[in-house]
């Protein structure tokens, strides 16, 4: 966030490279863990918090520097379902059915549609005749679809635990 804010011209491309490496050792260090067996409760806590900072400083600064409700409203999309389906997995954990709302593969792809949607946008400026910014809004929008989709996969899941009776 402070590179983004840099009064230098390349501030957003050190801000979007610095995005990419936290996205990229994020996935590294979570495939790593899982790998070697060197998963810990603090690692697992910390983790999807971590994921979902990133991803939320990301949308507001890029909201910030493109404020149309065109940008505006998928932001507002991915921040409320990261709040609810963490609001829910908490509940779920609560009642002992955290198995219930495990990570699915759409989640997942999700992820990377994202994060690969954030780079782009944070950078915004065209790169090798690319249109960066056109670009990552359309990833952006895929990415609110695949949000919206893993969402309901989510809450399909726990929806017998949310509609039992006690």
């Amino acid at each position: 966030m402070v590179a983004y804010y840099l009064p230098v011209p390349w501030a957003h491309a050190l801000g979007s490279i610095l995005f990419t490496l936290g996205a990229i050792t994020d996935w590294l260090d979570g495939y790593l863990a899982r790998r070697l067996s060197q998963v810990s409760a603090f690692g697992a806590f910390l983790d999807p918090v971590a994921d979902k900072l990133m991803v939320a400083v990301a949308l507001v600064l890029i909201v910030e520097h493109h404020p149309h409700a065109f940008v505006t409203i998928p932001a507002a999309v991915i921040i409320g379902r990261e709040i609810a389906i963490s609001a829910l997995r908490e509940w779920m954990a609560g009642v002992g059915e955290r198995t219930r709302v495990k990570v699915s593969s759409v989640g997942k792809f999700k992820t990377i549609v994202q994060m690969i949607s954030l780079i782009l946008l944070l950078y915004a400026k065209p790169l090798l005749g690319l249109p960066v910014w056109e670009l990552g809004l359309a990833m952006l929008y895929l990415a609110v679809l695949l949000t919206l989709w893993s969402m309901l996969v989510y809450l399909r899941a726990a929806w017998p635990t949310l509609r039992a009776d006690g």
